[in-house]
């Protein structure tokens, strides 16, 4: 499972790839808020280009497509690219990514809630054919709801919630967290990352490689998390099923085997 989806501007070719060796999971080259107006033709071949010529990777290459017209130039150009491993579409809504799915149905998807009308329409995002997971863009989801430079907490995590659960609700794998704009305080940055790992996210994006170490560290499971794992589900096996008591005095039902589970894929 990616555990940090790193974006690189789509007009930068110098910097793709360093990107994938970056130690990030999967790397979104980025042709939409990244890329002028005016280099994104450009972009686009570049980015066509070094896919074409990408070898085998264990790192993911998705790209940021734009909206509107021009996201459906860009989705056209990539869609036949053996090494894409999808498309990140922004302002998503049902009826786009209906549309998305259909010019390119080998293609996936991961929508970016962004909007307020996204937020409310997020489980029939999560929904959609062709979706293998969210991603919260709360930068543009801010700017669509008047938010301020000093916006509470609990207002940014009444959002997170709704993509958290969309996902869950419709069998998708866990979202991504939203890009922390601030990538000098990586101490604060941890410690987000890990709230957004225990609030149900499963990967975060990165804007800068300096941030990709702190999600990896953050959401690889310790050997000891592991061992605990192993342990719990060792023991599920010879209760053949039934509810059992741990070595702790703990009673174990099937909701802990499946976060024990969840632990299990969450090994990078």
């Amino acid at each position: 499972m990616a555990r940090c989806f790193l974006y690189i501007p789509g007009h930068r070719p110098d910097r793709f790839a360093k990107a994938m060796t970056s130690g990030a999971d999967a790397v979104i080259l980025d042709l939409e808020d990244a890329v002028p107006v005016d280099a994104k033709d450009d972009a686009r071949r570049d980015v066509r280009a070094f896919l074409d010529a990408l070898a085998p990777a264990e790192v993911a290459a998705w790209v940021r497509i734009n909206d509107g017209d021009r996201g459906r130039d860009d989705l056209q150009a990539l869609a036949d690219v053996a090494s894409l491993a999808g498309v990140v579409v922004p302002k998503a809504t049902p009826d786009i990514l209906a549309e998305r799915h259909a010019m390119a149905p080998e293609v996936a998807l991961i929508p970016l809630v962004e909007s307020a009308v996204a937020i409310t329409q997020a489980t029939m995002i999560a929904a959609c054919t062709g979706v293998r997971t969210l991603a919260i863009g709360e930068v543009d989801l801010g700017a669509d709801l008047g938010f301020g430079d000093d916006v509470p907490d609990a207002a940014l995590w009444a959002l997170r919630m709704h993509v958290v659960v969309a996902c869950a609700a419709t069998g998708r794998s866990a979202p991504l967290g939203p890009v922390i704009r601030d990538i000098e305080d990586l101490t604060a940055f941890a410690a987000t990352v890990h709230q957004l790992h225990h609030a149900g996210f499963g990967a975060v994006q990165a804007i800068h490689p300096k941030q990709v170490a702190v999600v990896n560290d953050e959401l690889t499971p310790t050997a000891e998390e592991l061992a605990a794992a192993e342990r719990l589900l060792d023991a599920a096996a010879r209760a053949d099923g039934g509810v059992f008591v741990d070595d702790a005095g703990r009673m174990i039902d099937e909701a802990v085997l499946r976060s024990a589970r969840r632990t299990l894929g969450r090994t990078g």
